[in-house]
């Protein structure tokens, strides 16, 4: 199942980010909007992002502040700035700090989701596959299958972390039984899908005192792994 483009989107002009925020979800992009760069920079850190679009001239933190910070935290991710200037120097620095493009107000949004799905599509088939995983008060370490949260450290078995990690994978949508007895049991079978329902059990109990996740049954089809941001 493809990834959607989850958009973390700073703008401080709220007609604008709301119009920009309808418009992108119309097209099946879920954005998260943010009126100020210090509220994204939080929202960053706490959500699952894999696309920004960042105002250069923002209130407590402008967009090229954001950008340096949020490329600390993930240099994958890719970032293209909104702004009314057209200055040659404010081009050159955002394209410095690595930036993926830059759109001068005012714009087509259609060119702009074009834009947006060119630079995802590039950007992705180079970008290794994500292994560390935010899961409310969580870190999923996949490669060391480790659920990590605070100092508590919960090794996983292969079973447990397999799993999990294609329920991340497919956060916040429907992971088909099928599809997952098939990549992590290798077979569909009535022994295999009761053995399935004792793992995802065991991640559930995992979870039990965590309100920002939600590993749900969606009845007759599959299961949900909920995480709010």
């Amino acid at each position: 199942m493809a990834q959607k483009i989850n958009i973390l989107l700073a703008e401080d002009d709220k007609n604008l980010g709301v119009i920009l925020k309808k418009y992108l979800e119309t097209k099946e992009m879920p954005v998260t909007l943010c009126a100020d760069g210090a509220e994204a920079l939080k929202a960053f850190k706490e959500g699952n992002f894999n696309f920004c679009i960042f105002d250069i001239m923002m209130p407590l933190m402008d967009g090229f502040t954001l950008a340096r910070a949020v490329k600390k935290l993930d240099k994958r991710v890719p970032i293209v700035f909104l702004t009314a200037k057209s200055d040659q120097k404010d081009i050159i620095e955002g394209f410095k700090l690595g930036a993926d493009d830059y759109i001068t107000k005012p714009f087509s949004m259609d060119v702009l989701v074009l834009r947006i799905q060119a630079i995802y599509n590039r950007t992705m088939i180079n970008a290794p596959a994500p292994t560390s995983f935010k899961l409310g008060s969580f870190t999923f370490d996949a490669p060391r299958h480790l659920l990590v949260k605070g100092e508590e450290r919960r090794k996983l078995t292969s079973k447990e972390a397999d799993l999990l990690l294609l329920l991340c994978e497919n956060m916040n949508e429907t992971l088909e039984r099928s599809v997952a007895l098939n990549k992590v049991w290798y077979e569909d079978s009535y022994f295999n899908a009761r053995s399935m329902d004792v793992y995802v059990t065991k991640l559930r109990k995992y979870f039990k005192d965590e309100p920002n996740v939600e590993l749900a049954n969606v009845h007759g089809v599959g299961f949900k792994l909920l995480v709010k941001s």
